[in-house]
Formats: structure tokens, C-alpha cells, sequence
């Protein structure tokens, strides 16, 4: 048996359905399954999904305050006033920013732009920065991607004689802010046909209705700051990201072609993953770590020298990133492992003082990722008192509500259900991890602290095709609220499989079921080629690709998780070097068993972990589901009464057996009966100093000249003294299979042959025989 990482929740689309698309659409049957998994249960809900055109795109007049806003920046158009674009930090604000100031720029405004930084002035409106600005003669503030909760600094912007336009996206408070407008999707509620949009939506938006024509030239920086910032990729924000990868792919912005290549992602086949995965962690990196306003240079770049200078800065930033979150996310687990009382609550609070307060969120994701409980990572300053950092959560656990329950030593904190940021007093972080678990035991039940992956589309390898895998493509762009398709391949047979790689940690496996076959790639799986025998039906779950080599397409299966619900066969059998098979095994879940002494005694040095002595059935009772049997049961029905009663999963056979008798197999009766009448031929016989010679005029090993002599003795045939062996005259006529020497033997030769010396598939059989269930 191999457990999934996750537990799957596979989707089965009604069949039906999906006939009906499939021939209505004349699409593949991988495609109809996708969107009927998606919830299109009708031809036409389907279509609107696969033809993102210019219906989903709405008037940027349709957004409330707007009017007011074009006329208030054309005005300081006219009267030359200065204007400042307050941004922020992230991708989402750094794209918006750069949006802002294009239109600005062509619109001939003199205009600057702003964005604080993260450690020293924090997210949001500042009103030291606001007075600066004041004081820079700046008449015009326009706030991107923030700004709906900068009450207090956007009051005194006010008083200094300074108007303020707020575009944001972010959730609304009670109170709103005393701006001269705001422009906001659900600001107030329903006015827009879409309330989904990236603080970079939100500016293009009125960047749209300040040029009086759509701006094609700023759709890739739209799609940039909408995949990064994970909102829904559906409705308007679906038609921004689609037409900014079409824009990303002939664009001639130097900042394009330079973060491509600093990205080793070819300009052409630019897509959402590029974005989500190469261009949005460059841009969050630089204001991860300290001053943002590179970001929006490098994008504002206009020489290639400039954008290459700048996409150089961006990499080496990321890669500090990168290795800042590992070096603390290391330091995290340490201390989980090593305190119970953060390992044993259901909501993990882990902090400590020097951790960068920028990458926390990252890190709190990688510890969700592992441990799947809410948690919140925090960076504690002793010099103000304060701990400072970011929570992610799991379904289940809503986690605004839940810190909002603790106000009272949580004063500074927002965010939605799945992700918050905060800010409370350094005596509060215990109280705090104690509260929150209290809370999550109330709410969050064993089935939700399981991790869960779900499973759009089953396939088998009669519906895998070039075609197919081409036409899903075409369903994308794929992104928060609709996720990349998950595939499952489910009981198929492992063909082949092997170990690449440098270190072989990477899996290659032709896997067939009753349509064909397919190749598979599982990176970081190599340690499956130990744990999947040949014999069983496995399930897979990953994503389907096309794989190129040398102008041939092939389909092929990048593996994600892996399970199998039957019991597994590993063969050790035969092999003499017990280091080499141990290291196979995953030594700290199995448990050793053995029916000999004299076994434990020749393997204890090697294994170095418990042998346990099976010699009742009392023995077995507390044995896990993964065993090693390291030699031949001397009762096979204790061995049999042992696969009854429990239910293994895993059953590594090693079998060693110090005198095999096997090969030299059971004497005749022909054989007896000559060495019989040899013997009493002759009034006594040394055995021992004509064993040999005995040996190469009969033709039969020593062994078994000396178990026949033994079967003899037993029963009364020969007696033996001073090494002599002389026949009994007139003995009582007795069956050999009476000899207790003889029915050992005959036990062990049934044994070996049973299981020692079987083939696979017979020894499998034998012991599904007797399995429990």
C-alpha cells in the first residue's frame, strides 16, 4: 500500500454532460470533463467561458466616482499641478504604479511616484510620506492599489491643502476615508458589473478612461499585477490576463525581453505560470527586502541597458529571498519539533526575533504546507515590544473571524479567511497561540486538519492525446478560482520504471492500462522506485503535458501524488549483501520479525533496530503495517495464523535460511534401500573416514548420506558408537516418514519450495491466500 500525501476528492463529471459538450462544442473528451467539473452544466455556460472576448470587459464609467476623478486629473492637467502616484510594495503595486504613470506621463502631467517601505513606514498611507509630498509642492495625490483603509493619513493630506484619489481593491472598513474620491469595484456595493479586480484592474481602469480609448500597451502590466496578486481569474480580470499574455508575446519593452532572460523563460511561450511563477516573485522580492521603487523603474525602463542593470538587481534579490525563507523556515520547524506546546496546538504560532518581517507570509505558507494547521509567523522586535508578521490558514478556519475574537491584545491586524497580517505586543504571542487553539478545537474537526487535494478529471490513456492536451491549453489562462486541472490516472500498471537524475531522486515510468501506455516524470519521487512493486494497480495524480524531442510530440504525465489501495510484495529474496537491501527499505516504519533465534543473532549487528522473536502468537499482536521477514517460519502455521490476523500493507520477504535444503532435495526409496543394504553388508562402517568415498560411488551429497544415517538411527535401523554405524538384526519394520528427521525435512523441502524458492507471482498468491479480508 502507498498512502497519498493528500486525500483526494475526485471529481466525476456526469457523464451525460460531458457527451453533450463533446459533441455540441466538438471538443475532446478531457475538455468537457474539465468545464462540466467546473460547474458549466449547458452549452451556453461553457461557451461563455471558452470565448473570453471583449463582453466581459466592462465602461471604466461604470465605476462609481469616476467622472470625478478624470475631471479632478485633468484639471491638474491644465493648471500644471504636481501629482504624486502613492503605490505599494507588492507586484500588484508596483504594476499599478507603473500604469498610473505612463498614462500620466503621456498625458504630459508632472507627476512622481511614492511607495513605502515595508519595514520602515508599512503598508497603506503614510503621513510622514504625505507631508513630504506636501512639502515637494505636490497638489494631487492618487493612491494604487491602497488607500481605503489610510484614514488618518489621508485626513491630513486634507489639511495640508492636498487632494486625494483613492484606487484600491482591498476590503473596505466601516469608516471610509475622507477622499476627494474613491475609486473602488465594490466601493460602494454592486455599483460595477465586476468586483474582482487587482489594484492594477482598478487603475487601468481609469487609465482607460483618462486616454478616452482602451490602452492596449498596458495589458501586460495588468496581467502581471492580477496573476500575483491570486485574485479570481474569472469575469473581467480572465479577458485582462489573456489579452496581456497575447501582448506579453510580441511585446518590445525592454523590461520584457530583460526579465525573460533573466528568468530563462522564452519570450513566446510567456503564459500564467511564467508570470506566476518567474515575473511576480522578481517584483515582490525587491520590496520583500527593502526599498520597492526599482521595481517601478525597471518596468519604466526605456533603454535595454537600463532593464538589463535592473532585471539583475530583481534576480539577486529574489535569490536572497529565496534563501532567507529557507534559512527561517528551517529555524521554524526546529522549533515546532522541539516545543510541544507549539507542536501539539492546532494553530501554530512560531516567532523570534531578526526574522525579516517581508517573508513571513512565504514562510507561514511553507509550514501550512507541511504541517496543514493555521499559522502565524512573527518577527519580534524587543526594542519596541511589538511582534510583527503574517498568518495563512486551511479551510475550515476563517481566520479574520477567529483573530478577530481576540482584539484585546490584538490591536493591529486585517486580512480575509485565508490570510492576515498583524501587529501585537511581544507579551501576547503565548496568550495568543493558547487562544487560537481553544478556538480551533471548537471549530475545526479531524476531517478538515486532513489536506485535500481535489481532482477534476479521471482519465484513461484512450482519451490522452497531443490534441487534447493542446485544446485544455486553450481553456486557460488558469489562476485563483479557476485552478489549473488536476488529472487522475486511476489503477494503472507500471510498465517500467527507473531512477534519473544526478542523485536519482527524480522517477521516469511507463505506465499502460487496457488503452495504451504513456511516459511519466516524477521530480523529487525518486524514492518511489522502492516503494511501488510491479504487481500492483496504482493511482496517479498530476498534470498532462506534451513532451518534444527532437521534432516528435509525445503526451506525458508529470506525477504529483501516487497511491494504491492493495497490499505490497517486496521481493529481498536471495540477496547475500544485507546492507545494500536494507537501505532500500524505510527502515524507521517497518518492523524486523524473525522465527529463529540463531537469525537475530545473525542480522542484529546489521540492522541495528529491534529484531522482534515470533515464536507465539501472543509475538506478533503489536506489529505495524509494514514488516520485514528476515527468515522461514520453523511452523509455517504460525506464520499463516499471523497473515490472518493482521491487516499488513507492506511485506518485505528476505527469507534467509542458513541450510537450505532445497537443492539437495529428498533421497529416494531407491536411495535408501541401497545404502541400507550397503550398510548391512557390513558388520560396521565408519561413516566418518568413508563419508567421501561413499559419497562419489553413490552420487549424493555428504548431507544427505548423513540425514539418511539420521533417519536410520531414529528409527532403530543402525546403531551408532564410537563413530561406528552397524545394522540392527532383526529391527521392527517402520515407514521413513515415521523418522522425526524425515518429516522435518520434508516440512522444510515443502516450505522452500512454497516460499523460498517460488516465483513471484506464486509466492504473492500464497500469501493473498491467507490475508486477512
Amino acid at each position: 500500500m502507498i498512502e497519498s500525501a493528500k486525500k483526494w476528492i475526485v471529481q466525476r463529471p456526469n457523464a451525460h454532460v460531458v457527451q453533450q459538450l463533446q459533441k455540441n462544442l466538438g471538443i475532446s473528451a478531457i475538455a468537457a470533463k474539465i468545464l462540466v467539473a467546473r460547474g458549466c452544466t449547458s452549452e451556453e455556460q461553457a461557451v461563455s467561458l471558452l470565448q473570453t472576448d471583449e463582453r466581459h470587459f466592462h465602461d471604466p464609467f461604470a465605476m462609481h466616482g469616476m467622472e470625478q476623478a478624470v475631471a479632478r486629473i485633468n484639471q491638474a492637467l491644465e493648471e500644471g499641478e504636481k501629482i504624486v502616484v502613492y503605490g505599494d510594495y507588492d507586484s500588484d503595486g508596483i504594476t499599478s504604479t507603473t500604469v498610473m504613470l505612463n498614462v500620466l506621463l503621456d498625458l504630459g502631467a508632472d507627476v512622481d511616484f511614492m511607495i513605502p517601505n515595508r519595514f520602515t513606514h508599512g503598508y497603506g498611507p503614510h503621513e510622514e510620506l504625505f507631508r513630504q509630498a506636501y512639502e515637494n509642492g505636490v497638489k494631487l495625490i492618487i493612491t494604487v492599489d491602497n488607500g481605503i483603509s489610510g484614514i488618518e493619513p489621508i485626513r491630513v493630506a486634507k489639511e495640508l491643502g492636498m487632494d486625494v484619489i483613492v484606487t484600491d481593491h482591498h476590503e473596505a472598513g466601516d469608516v471610509l476615508p475622507p477622499a476627494d474620491v474613491i475609486l473602488h469595484p465594490r466601493v460602494p456595493e454592486g455599483h460595477y458589473p465586476f468586483g474582482e479586480l487587482a489594484g492594477v484592474g482598478v487603475a487601468f481602469k481609469l487609465a482607460h478612461a483618462l486616454y478616452g480609448e482602451v490602452p492596449d500597451q498596458l495589458f501586460e502590466l495588468v496581467a502581471i499585477g492580477t496573476i500575483a496578486d491570486l485574485v479570481p481569474l474569472k469575469g473581467e480580470n480572465r479577458y485582462f490576463v489573456k489579452r496581456g499574455i497575447e501582448a506579453l508575446h510580441t511585446s518590445q519593452s525592454p523590461w520584457v525581453k530583460a526579465i525573460c532572460e533573466a528568468s530563462g523563460v522564452k519570450q513566446k511561450e510567456i503564459n500564467e505560470e511564467s508570470i506566476g511563477f518567474y515575473f511576480g516573485p522578481r517584483l515582490n522580492a525587491i520590496g520583500r527586502l527593502g526599498d520597492a521603487m526599482p521595481g517601478v523603474q525597471f518596468l519604466m525602463s526605456e533603454t535595454k541597458q537600463q532593464a538589463d542593470a535592473l532585471a539583475k538587481l530583481l534576480n539577486q534579490k529574489n535569490d536572497e529571498r529565496k534563501e532567507i525563507v529557507s534559512t527561517m523556515t528551517e529555524e521554524a520547524m526546529v522549533m515546532i519539533e522541539c516545543d510541544e506546546a507549539i507542536k501539539n496546538s492546532l494553530v501554530l504560532v512560531v516567532a523570534k526575533e531578526g526574522w525579516n518581517a517581508g517573508v513571513v507570509g512565504i514562510v507561514a505558507s511553507k509550514l501550512v504546507g507541511k504541517y496543514y494547521k493555521p499559522t502565524i509567523v512573527l518577527s519580534l522586535d524587543q526594542e519596541k515590544g511589538t511582534a510583527k508578521g503574517s498568518a495563512r490558514s486551511i479551510e475550515g478556519f476563517h481566520l479574520y473571524d477567529e483573530l478577530a475574537k481576540n482584539r484585546d491584545i490584538l490591536p493591529h491586524f486585517g486580512g480575509h479567511p485565508m490570510a492576515a497580517g498583524m501587529t501585537l505586543p511581544l507579551e501576547h504571542v503565548d496568550e495568543l497561540r493558547t487562544r487560537l487553539h481553544q478556538q480551533a478545537t471548537a471549530v475545526l474537526t479531524e476531517e478538515q486538519l486532513v489536506p485535500k487535494l481535489y481532482i477534476d478529471v479521471p482519465v484513461d490513456l484512450s482519451e490522452v492525446s497531443i490534441e487534447a492536451i493542446e485544446e485544455v491549453r486553450k481553456l486557460g489562462p488558469f489562476g485563483t478560482e479557476f485552478a489549473k486541472p488536476v488529472f487522475a490516472l486511476e489503477k494503472m500498471n507500471v510498465a517500467s520504471m527507473r531512477r534519473i537524475g544526478t542523485q536519482e531522486n527524480h522517477l521516469k515510468m511507463e505506465l499502460e492500462d487496457a488503452y495504451g501506455k504513456v511516459d511519466a516524470i516524477g521530480f523529487g519521487k525518486g524514492y518511489l522506485f522502492n516503494e511501488i512493486s510491479y504487481d500492483v494497480q496504482v493511482s496517479f495524480v498530476g498534470d498532462l503535458q506534451i513532451n518534444e524531442w527532437q521534432g516528435i510530440k509525445k503526451p506525458q504525465f508529470m506525477i504529483e501524488d501516487v497511491q494504491t489501495e492493495e497490499w505490497q510484495l517486496y521481493d529481498y529474496r536471495g540477496k547475500s549483501q544485507a546492507a545494500n537491501w536494507l537501505s532500500k527499505l524505510p527502515v524507521e516504519q517497518v518492523d524486523f520479525v524473525a522465527f529463529q533465534q540463531q537469525t537475530i543473532s545473525q542480522y542484529e549487528a546489521v540492522i541495528q533496530h529491534a529484531i522482534h522473536l515470533i515464536e507465539n502468537e501472543t509475538a506478533y499482536q503489536q506489529l505495524g503495517p509494514y514488516i520485514v521477514i528476515l527468515d522461514l517460519p520453523v511452523n509455517v502455521e504460525l506464520l499463516e495464523n499471523m497473515l490472518k490476523e493482521k491487516q499488513f500493507k507492506r511485506i518485505y520477504v528476505h527469507f534467509y535460511t542458513a541450510n537450505s535444503q532445497y537443492f539437495n532435495g529428498m533421497p529416494t526409496r531407491q536411495h535408501f534401500s541401497w545404502y541400507y543394504a550397503f550398510l548391512k553388508k557390513r558388520p560396521t562402517f565408519n561413516l566418518k573416514a568413508h563419508i567421501e568415498q561413499l559419497s562419489q560411488h553413490i552420487g549424493l551429497n555428504i548431507d544427505v548420506i548423513k540425514f539418511m544415517t539420521k533417519v536410520f538411527f531414529e528409527l532403530g535401523f543402525v546403531k551408532i558408537e564410537d563413530g561406528l554405524t552397524t545394522v540392527v538384526e532383526n529391527a521392527p519394520k517402520q515407514a521413513l516418514e515415521e523418522a522425526p528427521s524425515y518429516k522435518m525435512r520434508s516440512a522444510q523441502l515443502e516450505l522452500e519450495q512454497k516460499l523460498l524458492y517460488a516465483t513471484y507471482t506464486e509466492l504473492k498468491n500464497w500469501f493473498n491466500e491467507r490475508m486477512k479480508g
